[in-house]
């Protein structure tokens, strides 16, 4: 398949288990090495999944939800020790797959380590200090940790079903092979930076902009030698890349399922890594935790999700303080702390974007059947 007939598959309802799979094929990289010392996790007793999860007050079917939404992958690790892991026939332990949105929590982790490298002074900066091209568009004068939070003030319609939608007109350069760069400066300023979370991908497009500028480095050789190596990554990791070379920092990173995780089990032990603090602890603490009232899960009226919002993770409503990774198309790295829990869920869900309702994301009903999981292992 080439690049245009891909892009234009996508939130269609067509099957994309052979496309995730193989997007190098399709599109220009660059690659991550596997670590020079890879790191297994332990091998813990094994669990049966339960066999249901209740969700919106009916009882569902665990297996029927995993099989609907295509799932590839899933691995359950508690306390460091895999306990639960399965992959589907078309594919393997070894299959990288596109992390869609996952990759943001990456570059939100990249950004924390820049910081701490002395790369940018704070988040409190303006991002144009750094990205100076952005002067006159919504970004203009925008902290930093504004874009974090994916409260950057930019209007942005990220509907996966209309044709004309941001993301859609975003796509479109990916897939007639041009330069993301110029395309953040094309957004206007819709809201006060700070006082809404709207999600919109091109916040974290921007947090790339800032990596390469601060840096002078790729994206994908910053985090080849700061997070991928340090972490052990026991297979190759990718990047897409646009026509100029620069990486699609929203969606556009590869990986396996036990790499993938790792990025859960860092942020679950404080970013610590075999006793090496690899990302900030504070950092950490800041990337889980919603300060405004924005920012905060649950119903609000300044927010366009029920989930929460931190550093480029989503925040769950509840007593054990969820967190997780998520990307379209029913990607996940979740983590409940409170049970030393991450789970990774690499998927392909056919009805994904195709409206604009929980009845094709399935994304908060994923994470009750991830609470149902947690409740068996607990017992």
């Amino acid at each position: 398949m080439n690049r245009i007939d891909y892009i234009s598959s996508l939130f269609t309802g067509a099957s994309q288990r052979d496309n995730f799979q193989q997007m190098e094929a399709m599109f220009p990289v660059g690659r991550m090495s596997a670590a020079p010392e890879p790191f297994q996790f332990a091998e813990g007793a094994k669990i049966t999944l339960p066999a249901t999860y209740v969700h919106g007050g009916e009882t569902r079917s665990v297996e029927d939800l995993l099989s609907s939404t295509d799932t590839m992958a899933l691995l359950v690790i508690e306390d460091g020790a895999v306990r639960y892991e399965h992959y589907a026939p078309w594919g393997s332990r070894d299959t990288r797959w596109v992390s869609m949105s996952v990759a943001k929590s990456f570059i939100s982790a990249a950004v924390g380590i820049a910081v701490d490298d002395g790369f940018i002074g704070s988040v409190e900066e303006p991002i144009t200090a750094y990205v100076p091209s952005l002067a006159g568009s919504a970004y203009d004068g925008v902290r930093i940790k504004d874009i974090l939070q994916m409260s950057s003030g930019a209007g942005w319609n990220e509907d996966y079903s209309d044709p004309n939608s941001d993301i859609n007109r975003f796509a479109s350069i990916f897939a007639q092979g041009g330069a993301f760069d110029p395309f953040p400066a094309t957004l206007k300023r819709e809201r006060e930076p700070g006082s809404f979370n709207l999600y919109n991908s091109t916040d974290t497009q921007v947090l790339g902009m800032l990596l390469v500028a601060a840096t002078k480095r790729t994206i994908a050789d910053y985090m080849q030698e700061k997070l991928w190596h340090p972490l052990g990554m026991e297979s190759e990791g990718f990047w897409l890349l646009d026509s100029e070379g620069m990486e699609m920092a929203f969606a556009g990173m590869n990986a396996t399922a036990r790499d993938y995780a790792k990025i859960g089990e860092l942020y679950r032990k404080g970013g610590v890594w075999n006793g090496k603090q690899v990302v900030p602890a504070r950092w950490v603490a800041d990337s889980i935790n919603p300060d405004g009232p924005h920012l905060k899960p649950g119903k609000n009226a300044q927010s366009d999700s029920l989930f929460g919002y931190g550093y480029q993770w989503w925040l769950m409503e509840g007593t054990e303080d969820e967190y997780s990774a998520i990307g379209v198309y029913n990607q996940f790295v979740y983590v409940n702390p409170a049970r030393k829990l991450v789970i990774t869920k690499l998927s392909g869900n056919p009805t994904y974007g195709t409206s604009t309702d929980e009845t094709a994301y399935r994304e908060h009903e994923t994470v009750e059947m991830f609470r149902a999981i947690a409740r068996q292992i607990a017992g």
